[in-house]
């Protein structure tokens, strides 16, 4: 039976039930005990109301889960408490939606780009762990200025992956998966596929230059470390530490802080920080890693949380310091963090980077010297959490029925001097846009971006942008339609306020 059939038969049972109430009224005695037929009516309607609840079991923890603690909460009128009068009224409400992504959809705020909800939480766990099936390409989908004609930009390529093994190569162009061209309807399609073949090109003097070459990838279980590169550049008397970071995966920490180990080791003058390709994820781990840049500011405030009106207030009442982020000395796995007690670092960004990098920035910009090099960040500034179908919207005791799940934002980020609501991301002291005909090689001194740090370092001219770029707009890069896309996120559920009955 479908909902819309459940909900309609029972009003009519309901009317039903009245007419007959009405009838015993007139024809029996006038002792009847009217009390007895409105206690009966009040139990029909709550057994109709479990009924709907039954049916709509995800919807309504779709709702209850974004009415509790949403960020936005006072932005959407149908997330108000008061907005419905009972039960019914709600459940009604909620059965006018043909899923449960369709009323997430509808009860996000206008301005919420990240948001989202899963049927699937497991994938998504996997993903936060940096697990995912992986054909060993990261790249960009660009579109040729004043054309319609799309094409693929190969950024790097992931170590021992079907990529790797073909030779693939960061600056390979596609234009073409399984033989058809790409378009702006095709494309995404095209490409979520577990295995496709591309051709392959590359830009020469403006111009993509395609060869007979084609390649085909498979997408394989895959855990990408996200320290991709840590090295260190000895330039004109100079040690200059450079880590490419692309992901703030919590299973990496202690990885990440033996990057900071060898730095250490090595006593750096100076450290570039590669954020261009870093999405974002957990906030523990953009602390670790401001804690690991600086070391001299340990117990100061990096981040304060902004929650939604009901938990703000409760917070600020009975636990203050939860809300506040502070640098610390000791990383998720009790390690001593390796910190480099630097003032300065030179941080090399695009519109890839977003949320728990462009905290890392914000967060230090009150103490140090920030130098950011590329083009402007994301403008991700809010932080979210996992919500599951349970009492608590905690994992343990989820509903065992389905595996749906929520990351819906929660707070948003705000620095010690109170910078926040950076909506066109952070804009870079220096400006550079990767050049498709000139790449370079990541971790190369001469690799465009990374030349700049060095030659800013060294009191030298800046890296001029090439007036022979190659025009594009970008429309998207992989993963973009994955969960925990450009994500930032708790792992620590709060204690819930008004837990689900």
């Amino acid at each position: 039976m479908s909902k819309s059939n459940s909900i309609y038969n029972i009003y009519t049972m309901k009317k039903v039930l009245m007419m007959l109430g009405i009838v015993g009224f007139l024809f029996t005695s006038c002792e009847k005990d009217e009390d007895n037929f409105t206690e009966t009516t009040s139990e029909n309607n709550a057994e109709n109301t479990t009924d709907i609840s039954e049916d709509l079991e995800i919807e309504d923890f779709v709702y209850s889960g974004l009415n509790e603690i949403y960020l936005y909460k006072a932005e959407v009128p149908e997330l108000a408490d008061s907005y419905f009068s009972n039960d019914s009224d709600k459940f009604e409400y909620l059965d006018n939606f043909s899923s449960p992504e369709e009323l997430f959809d509808n009860l996000l705020y206008s301005q919420d780009r990240f948001s989202f909800i899963t049927d699937d939480y497991e994938s998504l766990e996997e993903r936060f762990q940096g697990i995912s099936g992986s054909t060993g390409i990261k790249y960009g989908i660009g579109q040729i200025s004043g054309t319609s004609n799309i094409f693929g930009f190969i950024q790097y390529v992931l170590p021992g992956t079907s990529a790797d093994e073909a030779g693939l190569v960061r600056g390979n162009i596609f234009t073409e998966v399984d033989g058809q061209s790409l378009t702006m309807s095709n494309f995404q399609n095209l490409l979520s596929s577990n295995s496709f073949t591309i051709n392959v090109g590359e830009v020469q003097d403006g111009t993509i230059i395609l060869s007979d070459r084609t390649v085909t990838l498979t997408d394989d279980p895959y855990t990408s470390n996200p320290v991709f590169i840590s090295e260190v550049l000895n330039i004109e008397n100079r040690k200059i530490g450079y880590l490419m970071y692309n992901s703030f995966i919590a299973d990496f920490d202690a990885e990440l802080n033996a990057a900071f180990a060898d730095f250490k080791a090595e006593g750096i003058d100076d450290l570039v920080l590669d954020l261009r390709y870093n999405g974002g994820g957990s906030v523990v781990s953009a602390i670790d890693l401001a804690s690991m840049i600086t070391g001299q500011f340990e117990g100061e405030v990096f981040m304060k949380e902004q929650w939604n009106e009901k938990y703000q207030a409760y917070f600020e009442e009975n636990d203050p310091e939860r809300i506040v982020n502070r640098f610390d000395s000791s990383i998720r796995t009790g390690e001593a963090t390796n910190s480099l007690n630097l003032n300065k670092v030179y941080v090399l960004t695009t519109g890839a980077t977003a949320s728990a990098s462009e905290l890392v920035i914000n967060g230090l910009d009150p103490y140090i010297d920030i130098v950011q090099i590329g083009t402007n960040t994301t403008g991700k500034f809010q932080a979210s959490v996992t919500l599951y179908d349970s009492p608590d919207f905690s994992k343990e005791g989820r509903d065992p029925d389905h595996t749906y799940a929520m990351q819906p934002l929660v707070f948003k980020s705000i620095n010690a001097e109170g910078r926040s609501d950076y909506i066109d991301g952070l804009t870079p002291d220096i400006s550079l846009t990767e050049d498709l005909g000139n790449m370079g090689i990541l971790g190369d001194p001469e690799e465009p971006l990374l030349q700049a740090a060095i030659n800013n370092i060294l009191g030298k001219a800046p890296v001029k942008q090439s007036t022979a770029a190659y025009k594009y707009n970008q429309l998207g890069e992989s993963g973009m339609n994955e969960p925990g896309y450009q994500r930032m996120f708790i792992e620590e559920l709060p204690p819930i306020l008004d837990p689900k009955s």
